[in-house]
């Protein structure tokens, strides 16, 4: 059924209220500006994507440990932040009819017992993760720890978000789908969340057994709000109560491109907390404060991120109303050039955004920033989306959807980047589910250590209210 044969007459009502009352807009209206949209070759491109995205999770995978890769064709190792996105997309598949239910519940028991069985210790080698978490990239093969990289908090907690979101889906009364919630619920269980507080106020972004405890914090708006709120709501080894306030203590608010909001620069630190939570109408004390929630804040910094590129200060080629998204991506190269007089440091893989505490900008742009936001801004990233694919074809948008970035301005004819990258597709694929469906919204709103989370964070309000 397609998004417009979704409304009803009661949608109406709601956006009279939205631009009279500025209430944050609800995803499934249409906003005044979106009337009749989207169309219906815009339908049959948002189908195409998303069943190309959700093929590239059922098909790269590791077949020894069924983890996802992290990249693909290059190929280096596999991404557990991905692997959480791989699992929310096997429910898709299954929502939308690209495979069978059976085939999904019999993927996920592989992923899950997988992890379940990995190797869990303090070692520097040989080891999955430690105390529940796991490393942030993982061996083709052995599963075990890639080079040096950190035991990751945010990626695990994506990982966990993804592993939750099966335990809630897989509800039926067989030996499939019960072994499936066992495992979830086990490996959740097993997170020692008050471990990774490092007896601090604010939570590690992670370890390695060679040094201990990295430096860095989790502090100010960005996208481990699902983190502390897995964190906060597990009843085995719970963060402190007080984490949330700390958390929101470090917020930077103000004003970037006519919208006042919580800053943070690249767009995905305001997508990936809610590919997995519905905020809309739930509000903790500092939202309350502000008189809006997380899902309002999400639209207006896509919007701002949306107009400074259309303002594009350091006149990149091709920026303007159907080319903008600033997040974390890769890019052409470490290096240094001069453009338009201007001393242009481009990067590699690198977090570029805009806001009010932070511009980091090349004139790369990533399709995973708009499609990503698209239930924030639907008309803005279709119309984006659209654009990349109708203006740059084979070379942007292949097999699996869209390549992960384009930049015009690095090298005549520009520079496309030749992969996809595992975690930019996840933002795609979920939210446009959750744009035409709401189905992982819904979904996770079943999940009880979901909702005790919001709940010790101080949220209330709207659908929570019934919980």
């Amino acid at each position: 059924m397609s998004s417009s044969n979704r409304m009803i007459t009661i949608c109406s009502i709601l956006i009279c209220l939205v631009f009279v009352l500025h209430i944050p807009v609800i995803t499934g209206c249409v906003p005044p500006s979106n009337k009749g949209y989207p169309t219906q070759s815009e339908e049959q491109f948002l189908s195409d994507l998303k069943a190309r995205t959700f093929n590239y999770f059922w098909d790269i995978m590791d077949t020894s440990t069924f983890q996802t890769d992290d990249r693909f064709p290059d190929k280096h190792f596999t991404s557990i932040a991905a692997t959480g996105f791989a699992l929310t997309s096997y429910i898709i598949g299954i929502d939308n009819s690209y495979i069978n239910r059976q085939e999904g519940a019999i993927r996920v028991q592989q992923v899950l017992r997988w992890l379940w069985h990995s190797t869990q210790g303090s070692e520097i080698k040989n080891t999955s993760g430690y105390k529940g978490f796991y490393y942030h990239f993982l061996n083709y093969g052995t599963g075990y720890r890639y080079e040096d990289c950190e035991l990751s908090t945010i990626d695990s907690g994506l990982l966990m978000a993804g592993i939750l979101s099966c335990q809630s889906y897989f509800d039926q009364d067989n030996e499939l789908e019960s072994e499936i919630r066992i495992l979830a619920d086990s490996l959740y269980l097993s997170v020692d969340w008050s471990w990774a507080m490092n007896n601090k106020p604010f939570m590690s972004m992670g370890w390695k057994p060679e040094t201990g405890f990295l430096e860095s914090e989790w502090q100010g708006y960005n996208e481990a709000m699902i983190l502390l709120i897995l964190g906060l709501g597990s009843p085995t080894h719970p963060i402190p109560s007080e984490s949330w306030q700390h958390w929101c203590s470090t917020y930077v608010w103000d004003t970037f491109y006519g919208y006042e909001h919580i800053a943070f620069g690249p767009l995905f630190g305001h997508q990936y907390s809610h590919l997995f939570i519905d905020f809309r109408g739930i509000r903790d004390p500092y939202m309350t404060e502000k008189g809006i929630d997380y899902f309002e804040n999400s639209r207006r910094a896509t919007l701002a991120n949306r107009a400074y590129c259309i303002d594009n200060p350091k006149g990149f080629i091709g920026y303007g109303p159907n080319l903008w998204g600033l997040s974390a991506c890769d890019g052409p190269a470490n290096l240094t050039r001069f453009l338009n007089n201007n001393q242009v440091q481009f990067h590699t893989y690198f977090a570029r955004g805009a806001a009010v505490d932070y511009i980091e900008d090349d004139g790369t742009i990533t399709p995973t920033a708009a499609g990503g936001s698209i239930a924030f801004t639907p008309k803005e990233s279709i119309q984006t989306l659209m654009y990349m694919k109708d203006s740059f074809g084979s070379k942007m948008y292949q097999e699996y959807g869209f390549k992960d970035a384009v930049n015009l301005s690095y090298q005549e004819g520009g520079w496309f980047n030749p992969d996809y990258i595992g975690i930019d597709q996840g933002a795609i694929l979920i939210m446009l589910e959750n744009y035409q469906s709401e189905l992982i919204w819904s979904v996770m709103k079943k999940n009880p250590y979901i909702i005790n989370g919001l709940r010790k964070a101080g949220f209330g309000g709207g659908w929570l209210a019934d919980k």
